[in-house]
């Protein structure tokens, strides 16, 4: 197959995600960065463009003018990677889409509502498909248990129970990441956004449940702070289970601890990010498995390494592309990549999550 000749807006020099985004888009060959707008001001942009060794004639000052003409060029990009800030996405995805150009965004979907509103009006409209970089679900164990779900191995789903716990925003921080993820205005959010989506979609993802329902109590714990830095939310998922979601940035001792746990009729499903090649699955009444990525089967669909090597978060990524290659090519299963629908569904979560705090933990109907 041929390499999709990919183009990146934002992600330059002190960037974090826009790194991690090319080296997951390297790691199966299946995209080759040709071309980008990699920071709103022109020197900064040229320099990292000649850093990654970009052609200077294909580093551009605005994503607009990227747009116009890479849509114009025969060896023009056939997807664009967004990873700026939230209040960031809605421009470049519209316009990169209305030019007929596949876009790959980072979550969540975009600052407003407004604005996701304008970027799913476009992607209906457009030739091009639309990728929303959920990443954790390409985690090969969290495929797994997705699979066991719906083949029934824990029976019906009664219980989902999802946190996402940090500590790096526990006190005033200033830095590149902090500060944009902090100003309401660039953010949108706080944690719920941040963090707070991921764990969201990870349960939906998994088991394949859709939200009627949610009850909010979002704090601002850090003096001063104007989004939300911890977060705790129940669920009601349409059929009758019961779910609870923690999102925090201020949970001291916790680095980046993502946890999901299944519990249904017949059994439960344990998983955690910062160990992602351990499962442990439990049948009522009897002792616990200890399912191991690559092992005996497991999550093997989707891992590159033999059992008992790591592979975590890069590696998850770049399931995640390489989906999205087999996608545009035609040739995968799109139904495994966040798209559209799950953005406008972690809006959602945003919006009714501040609407439910702010009326005192009201519920929120989806």
């Amino acid at each position: 197959m041929d390499r999709i000749r990919l183009g990146m807006v934002g992600g330059g020099q002190g960037a974090f995600i826009g790194a991690v985004h090319r080296i997951a888009a390297r790691i199966d060959g299946k995209f080759e960065l040709v071309a980008g707008a990699l920071s709103s001001d022109p020197g900064r942009a040229a320099a990292s463009a000649a850093e990654l060794g970009l052609d200077p004639a294909r580093s551009y000052a605005s994503y607009a003018e990227m747009a116009r003409a890479e849509a114009a060029r025969a060896d023009g990009i056939e997807a664009v990677s967004i990873v700026t800030p939230n209040h960031m996405h809605a421009g470049p995805a519209v316009a990169f889409l209305e030019a007929g150009i596949h876009v790959i965004c980072d979550k969540p979907l975009a600052a407003t509502p407004e604005q996701a509103a304008a970027i799913a009006a476009a992607a209906a409209t457009s030739k091009a498909r639309f990728f929303l970089t959920h990443n954790y679900t390409g985690y090969p164990l969290i495929r797994q248990a997705r699979a066991m779900v719906a083949r029934g191995d824990l029976g019906r789903v009664r219980v989902v129970q999802v946190e996402y716990a940090q500590d790096w925003l526990a006190t005033e921080t200033h830095n590149k990441q902090a500060d944009w993820r902090t100003d309401p205005k660039q953010a949108g959010a706080g944690a719920i956004g941040d963090i707070g989506t991921h764990a969201l979609n990870l349960a939906g993802f998994v088991t394949g449940l859709e939200i009627e329902a949610l009850s909010a109590e979002l704090h601002s714990i850090v003096p001063g702070r104007l989004v939300d830095d911890n977060a705790h939310i129940r669920l009601r998922y349409r059929g009758g289970a019961k779910g609870q979601l923690w999102a925090s940035q201020v949970a001291v001792g916790n680095e980046n601890a993502l946890r999901l746990r299944v519990y249904g009729e017949k059994g439960g499903l344990d998983w955690a990010q910062e160990n992602p090649n351990v499962m442990s699955f439990s049948r009522f009444g009897e002792p616990k498995q200890i399912l191991t990525r690559g092992g005996a089967g497991t999550g093997g669909d989707w891992t590159r390494v033999p059992p008992g090597h790591p592979e975590g978060y890069l590696e998850g990524f770049a399931t995640l592309y390489s989906d999205v290659a087999d996608a545009i090519r035609g040739t995968g299963e799109a139904g495994l990549v966040p798209g559209i629908a799950a953005g406008m569904e972690g809006m959602w979560f945003i919006q009714a999550a501040q609407e439910s705090s702010a009326a005192d933990g009201a519920w929120i109907a989806r």
